[in-house]
């Protein structure tokens, strides 16, 4: 005989505690896997593209939550800059932050903000990935390399001093320790990205104490990655090269000063630092992504920057974070944004505003689920 049960006798014979127990456990799954992330908007068209940024992280249901703080630089004990305790606090607890542009007023008094921020994290490595872009034309088609430059010392320590009225002289301070880092991290990230070759540029014809330690570092360290190619160029051969063919290079490794200048040449191979992403990983787990481009201040607040830059280094974060899925889903409705040439920002060839650009790669983001 059939039985049948009414919605009283459910209640009393089933048994809901292994089913609550599963619900809360997933909430706390899913609770627990929402990450937070420092934000630093920056100056000028920093807050736009900033909200850009968050809004396509938005439609992508990426499990990233915000905690925005700003960065100015405040005296400190003993009168030494620094940057706020917020900021600090929030970068330390965290360990992953996004950063849009940050301005140095010439002459204010105070040491570049984006130093200050690689000092007071030990961001020893800035890595920027230089990848033609299909749909925006340049010179070149054909480029896919990585930039590795040593973030704190070279001659960025900032030892400089009066010897006599009109002679200045300027430390270019060179550590094993920082030389051997910075080289590990090449090598590890050639093997962990499928790089088959890392090079080693320098000027050890020259100035061979410093950049010949830096090279010594670099080749002691090629011994134990015999997968991976190891060359060693100087700098000057490099930079005539890289104009003439950048598909011989794969991963070049350098010191602060030769990697500064080199990244730069390196965005311009690919169409400027507005569509170039950056990353500054640190000691301790600290890792900042950034967009290297200034802040345009002649069109902040006019909605006509464009935010590809953030918003690809917000795609490295993603994947240094290990958000491999949303990740290629952003990068992927970018670029097909910029290849479909109909909604793009002036400096990308077109006549959208921010606000266009950004709806589109959302509506692309949501499309794709």
């Amino acid at each position: 005989m059939s039985q049948t049960y009414s919605k009283h006798t459910l209640q009393k014979n089933f048994n809901w505690m292994p089913l609550l127990s599963l619900l809360l456990e997933r909430l706390v799954i899913t609770a627990s896997s929402i990450q937070t992330v420092t934000l630093i908007p920056g100056d000028g068209i920093g807050p736009e593209i900033s909200t850009a940024v968050m809004k396509i992280f938005e439609a992508a249901k990426a499990p990233i939550q915000w905690e925005e703080r700003n960065v100015t630089a405040i005296k400190g004990p003993g009168g030494r800059w620094m940057i706020p305790p917020e900021a600090k606090e929030s970068m330390n607890k965290n360990k992953i932050g996004l950063k849009g542009p940050l301005k140095t007023p010439i002459a204010a008094g105070h040491p570049s903000m984006n130093l200050l921020l690689r000092k007071t994290f030990d961001l020893y490595a800035n890595v920027r990935p230089c990848v033609s872009i299909e749909g925006y034309k340049t010179p070149y088609t054909d480029v896919d390399l990585v930039t590795i430059r040593e973030n704190t010392e070279g001659e960025y320590s900032g030892i400089e001093h009066l010897i006599v009225d009109g002679v200045v002289q300027s430390i270019k301070l060179i550590t094993e320790e920082a030389s051997r880092r910075i080289a590990e991290y090449a090598f590890e990230y050639a093997r962990n990205n499928q790089r088959t070759s890392v090079t080693a540029v320098h000027k050890a014809n020259i100035m061979r104490m410093s950049d010949g330690l830096f090279l010594r570092k670099c080749r002691e360290v090629a011994e134990n990655y015999k997968d991976v190619k190891f060359t060693e160029m100087y700098l000057d051969t490099v930079c005539l090269n890289m104009v003439q063919d950048p598909s011989h290079f794969d991963v070049l490794v350098m010191p602060n000063l030769y990697g500064d200048i080199l990244s730069d040449l390196c965005a311009g191979l690919i169409g400027g630092l507005g569509v170039t992403p950056s990353g500054n990983i640190g000691a301790n787990g600290v890792a900042i992504f950034e967009s290297v481009h200034g802040t345009a201040p002649d069109i902040a607040g006019k909605d006509l920057a464009n935010p590809t830059a953030l918003l690809l280094s917000a795609v490295m974060m993603l994947r240094h974070m290990g958000l491999h899925g949303y990740a290629k889903k952003i990068e992927t409705a970018c670029f097909d944004t910029i290849r479909d040439e109909k909604v793009l920002t002036k400096d990308l060839g077109g006549n959208a505003k921010c606000s266009e650009f950004t709806a589109d790669i959302c509506r692309r983001v949501q499309d794709m689920d």
